[in-house]
């Protein structure tokens, strides 16, 4: 398996991306400004993450997602060193992550990968996404934002 930066997107990538973020109008809003790799099995993506440049010292993590048939192998933990390593060489000083307050295995993931809570945006999923998500039995309401500072030692 091989880490490849994204020059093109197709049906596979946005089927991977709407697993993590439900809404294609809100994919379709930040795919423009993003810089994505995706993991590649033989011919076949199996996983994919997506940067989005906040400013010259800023970057954040705006979507992740592992193949279902490919998870809990490691693999977004991979994919997460890797962006960690990319935003280092282009010399961001801090990477920002945000999840659902109901999405624990992504939450637990971030903190195991060095990542801090740092803020909530109250009803961010409820005031942004027209459809209801619900994650582990309960309505997704608020969002969780998490950083991790890159320093270059």
């Amino acid at each position: 398996m091989e880490i490849k930066c994204i020059t093109k997107y197709s049906a596979e990538h946005y089927k991977l991306l709407l697993t993590a973020d439900p809404d294609l109008q809100m994919v379709e809003g930040y795919l423009p400004k993003s810089i994505g790799f995706q993991l590649v099995d033989g011919d076949q993506v199996v996983g994919i993450v997506l940067l989005v440049p906040m400013n010259s010292k800023k970057i954040e993590l705006k979507n992740i997602a592992v193949r279902p048939d490919y998870q809990h192998k490691g693999l977004a933990q991979k994919l997460i060193k890797n962006v960690l390593r990319y935003a280092k060489q282009h010399e961001f000083s801090e990477m920002i992550v945000g999840t659902g307050s109901t999405s624990f295995e992504q939450l637990y993931l971030y903190q195991k990968m060095g990542f801090r809570c740092f803020a909530i945006r109250v009803d961010f999923f409820s005031d942004n996404y027209k459809k209801p998500i619900v994650e582990n039995g309960l309505r997704l309401h608020d969002m969780i934002l998490l950083r991790q500072k890159i320093t270059n030692d």
